[in-house]
């Protein structure tokens, strides 16, 4: 019977693990996430990792081989065999997939240019303007600083929009 398990990866080695993985003949599953960010004044596209350090590994007969594969640095463990990841949580990260990466959407409220407040932190109650969605949960907002507007990330529940 064939499972998912997650398998940790040694950093910048990622795409070494995954290579080996495939030649030992483990389908592998690395899902990373869609950025647009502006560098240098150019809008530039980052494919970061979606679970930064870890990869999915699809286990058919033994796991032994892809336990110590370079670049990894072993399977997540649930005891004395690999930890399964159920087939949905693969089906639903691939469901999220657009051209072969996971666009982070905003909540319908949250649109460029919305008001918000604080809920926590140094800037508890001031108020913001949206400005971008960031990977893992956080936000991007303009906050209004000594006479500037400044650039400040926060977590996405730190926040809610003001009508």
């Amino acid at each position: 019977m064939a499972y998912w398990c997650a398998a940790r990866l040694q950093p910048n080695r990622e795409a070494l693990a995954l290579h080996c993985l495939g030649l030992a003949g483990y389908e592998t599953y690395f899902p990373r996430l869609r950025d647009r960010r502006i560098r240098a004044g150019r809008k530039i596209e980052v494919r970061a990792p979606l679970f930064p350090g870890y990869a999915f590994v699809l286990i058919q007969l033994q796991w032994h081989a892809a336990r110590w594969a370079p670049g990894t640095l072993g399977l997540i463990m649930d005891g004395v065999g690999p930890a399964h990841v159920f087939d949905n949580v693969i089906a639903e990260i691939r469901g999220r997939e657009v051209d072969g990466l996971i666009e982070l959407a905003p909540p319908p409220a949250l649109r460029r240019g919305a008001r918000v407040r604080i809920l926590r932190g140094p800037f508890t109650s001031h108020l913001a303007v949206y400005a971008d969605m960031k990977p893992r949960q956080r936000v991007e907002i303009l906050l209004r600083l000594l006479g500037g507007e400044q650039r400040v990330t926060l977590a996405k529940k730190d926040i809610e929009v003001v009508r």
